[in-house]
């Protein structure tokens, strides 16, 4: 046999291949398929809890904002760096001051063109009025030698003198008309130089606003502080999107709200209650927060405030419908900063120290939640009594005792008796 192997080396490799088959399905045939691996988890004694979810957004409930001056016209040039420091007094937002600039130009014009006018009405009443001083003096003269005309009558003719008086009637009359003349004159001079100094005001009052303007021009931080640009809500955005920030270029309108300085000692979590939660949710409940952009940190607090008010959110057709709330924190993170989105979950139900494990280790066997309870090296079936569950865990009332083994998947529907991972 060993001189036939070494003539024929290619039989060697078939009887090696053969054995190793045969050893296969011996142990095959006496241990069986090797058991699934199945995920396992242990029957814990903790606090169970029924929660309420939600996402908000971080906001300070003491902030100092910055809103735009009451002023037409204005476009950002200047924004001060969402998220950074800033110190008193530095500029937080600078706007175009070109077009105040033209204005006030525009409006020293005016003024200058009213202190022109009247200068030249002043000049033209004094010559009008020299002019009627001149016409009362003629007319009282006529007046007076009219009368010395007919203070003669004793020795003129009779028609005469009745002619001196007849003179002296028309000599009245003119005298009487050049004052009248010189009246009227006078009370449409004061009336000129009110409607000019009426004008001159107006002048004055949109120049003074015009340099008021001017200087609103930069708005300059009222304290020390993290600087919060806030949302343009007439910004062009899509459907169902958050409006962007103001940026430099957007052109705003007086008194809106550009750009805050938090106290962020005073941070909060703004979120929304879906209507179908709100029968369930209160006010000084407590709530777990997470941070988007510190997820190492759960973070404690209460509900601070809940609308009695539903409000609509068209965010969607038909809009939805819920009800603005605010939660507390009980530790503010230094690391935390407005605008940051959080998930609330808002604890409506606990139940402390009770069984508890994950839903998906039970399953429905003849009618009764079962799990499967590590056995050696397999799982057996175990039937279980429920007292409550939200979703993700389970309450188990009887059938389990604290730190059973249980498989989170039903070890039958693998085949095999399964194993721990």
């Amino acid at each position: 046999m060993p001189k036939l192997l070494a003539s024929y080396p290619w039989l060697r490799a078939v009887l090696i291949v053969a054995a190793t088959a045969g050893v296969t399905a011996a142990a095959l045939l006496l241990y069986g398929p090797a058991p699934p691996e199945l995920p396992t988890a242990q029957v814990e004694r903790r606090d169970f809890l029924r929660t309420v979810r939600s996402r908000g957004e971080l906001k300070s409930a003491e902030s100092v904002q910055i809103t735009a001056p009451q002023t037409p016209e204005l476009k950002i040039v200047m924004l001060a760096e969402n998220g950074k420091p800033i110190e008193e007094g530095d500029i937080v937002i600078q706007f175009d001051e070109s077009a105040q600039e033209d204005l006030l130009v525009e409006r020293e014009t005016q003024v200058r063109q009213v202190d022109s006018e009247i200068e030249q009405a002043e000049a033209q009443h004094a010559i009008e009025d020299e002019r009627n001083e001149m016409l009362v003096m003629q007319a009282t003269y006529n007046v007076e030698r009219a009368q010395l005309e007919a203070s003669k009558q004793e020795i003129l003719a009779e028609i005469e003198a009745e002619k001196a008086k007849i003179d002296v009637v028309i000599a009245d009359g003119e005298l009487t008309k050049t004052e009248t003349n010189s009246q009227a004159s006078d009370m449409s001079h004061e009336a000129d130089m009110e409607r000019l100094m009426e004008r001159k005001n107006k002048a004055l009052r949109d120049l003074n606003l015009s340099r008021t303007y001017m200087g609103s021009m930069v708005l300059r931080a009222p304290s020390s502080g993290i600087v919060h640009i806030l949302s343009n809500n007439r910004a062009q955005g899509s459907f169902g999107t958050a409006r962007p920030p103001f940026q430099e270029g957007d052109t705003v309108w007086t008194g809106a709200s550009i750009a805050e300085i938090p106290d962020l000692d005073s941070l909060r979590v703004e979120f929304r209650v879906d209507e179908v939660d709100r029968g369930r949710v209160e006010e000084n409940q407590e709530t777990r927060i997470r941070i988007d952009a510190v997820p190492d940190a759960v973070l404690s607090g209460t509900v601070s405030w809940l609308s009695p008010i539903a409000t609509l959110v068209f965010n969607r057709l038909p809009p939805e419908k819920n009800f603005p709330a605010y939660s507390s924190i009980s530790d503010i993170d230094d690391r935390l900063r407005p605008g940051m989105s959080a998930t609330v979950e808002i604890i409506v139900q606990r139940i402390e120290d009770v069984l508890v494990i994950p839903s998906k280790a039970s399953t429905q066997i003849d009618g009764m939640p079962t799990v499967f309870v590590r056995d050696g090296a397999g799982f057996r079936r175990t039937p279980i009594e429920v007292a409550a569950t939200n979703g993700t865990d389970i309450v188990v009332s009887a059938g389990l005792a604290e730190g059973d083994e249980i498989a989170l998947e039903n070890p039958e529907l693998q085949g095999g008796r399964g194993r721990n991972l």
